[in-house]
């Protein structure tokens, strides 16, 4: 029997009405999807006024990590300026360092951001902790070289939508266990944190066609993970195993009513204001798996992508006027 489901918010069931919908993935149809072109990133940068670096940092393996550094132009040197680290979605299986780059652009533009995203190794080609390893590498060579990018130490936001945001928690729980580098905050947006795939919502979004369906989901995991039992599995690449959530940066999470990861993001939320941190977490009725991404210009897209926006401003002020120090209790 077909569960209930939250409607998708008006605006957005008319916009979807016009895409062409999957309910699963599978190597074949990957391998179609991976040929698509991606928009260029040209066509971003090209109203904008931004220096461009393209640097390859060493993995923890040794392999290539080719990462994007997005500085705004003819800026004043002398302020070291927050730093947005961007890793990218795709359910860890596509996509690569300019998927969803609008996003921290947005905040390139608005607060000077230095922008650097990391092209992560994708799964099933790369497998295990591959993938959040080379998110964590990529963040520490930004790290080590704050002065040379002109950016804050104590304003480097880890950041990620979807597989992105799930990895953005891994790195983030990496740097509180291995005490470096220092994160000022973690933006989670539509989070891939539990690859047991087995919540409520996971169960709604299942049997049916949709932007990313619980089958979809499975795959992706399975991608990861090969024959890994459960108690194989690490927190770092599934976050929602973590069992100590104490001492993160300030999170922001949000998500959709009408997506697969509603209910795991949540209880993530939930799990570290029981840890005693802080985290804002935003619902928003009618979303579907990334929504604001696909349709930016839906009256939700602005609405949501603003209240991040708005967030991020009062996070980087106040990181601003009192640096991240370990009395601050976020333990980085």
């Amino acid at each position: 029997m077909t569960m209930a489901r939250p409607a998708l918010d008006p605006e957005l069931r008319e916009l979807l009405a016009d895409m062409p919908l999957m309910s699963r993935l599978s190597p074949e149809v990957l391998a179609h999807l991976r040929q698509l072109p991606s928009p260029p990133i040209e066509s971003l940068l090209r109203h904008r006024r931004v220096d461009r670096r393209e640097i390859t940092v060493p993995a923890k393996d040794g392999a290539p990590i080719p990462l994007s550094v997005l500085s705004p132009a003819n800026t004043d040197r002398t302020t070291a300026a927050p730093c947005i680290y961007w890793i990218h979605g795709g359910g860890m299986v596509m996509g690569d360092r300019f998927s969803q780059i609008d996003i921290p652009l947005e905040w390139l533009d608005q607060f000077g951001a230095v922008v650097v995203s990391v092209d992560y190794r994708l799964a099933p080609e790369a497998a295990g902790t591959v993938l959040v390893d080379d998110c964590y590498w990529g963040l520490l060579w930004v790290a080590d070289h704050a002065a040379e990018l002109g950016i804050d130490p104590a304003r480097i936001v880890v950041a990620g939508a979807s597989a992105g945001g799930g990895l953005a928690a891994g790195v983030t729980l990496l740097a509180r266990d291995l005490g470096s580098p220092a994160i000022a905050a973690q933006m989670l947006i539509c989070p891939m944190l539990d690859h047991r795939n087995t919540s409520t919502s996971s169960r709604q979004y299942s049997g049916v066609p949709g932007v990313w369906t619980g089958e979809m989901n499975a795959f992706g995991w399975a991608s990861v993970l090969g024959d890994l039992t459960d108690a194989e599995v690490s927190a770092y690449v599934s976050p929602a195993l973590a069992e100590d959530l104490s001492g993160l940066p300030t999170t922001y999470i949000d998500t959709g009513s009408a997506e697969v990861f509603r209910d795991e993001d949540t209880d993530y939320a939930s799990r570290i204001w029981a840890a005693g941190g802080q985290a804002e977490l935003h619902v928003w009725a009618g979303g579907f798996h990334g929504f604001d991404a696909l349709y930016p210009q839906a009256h939700i897209s602005t609405t949501a992508r603003r209240t991040r926006t708005d967030w991020l401003a009062r996070l980087l002020e106040l990181r601003r006027i009192a640096p991240l120090t370990p009395a601050d209790g976020d333990r980085p």
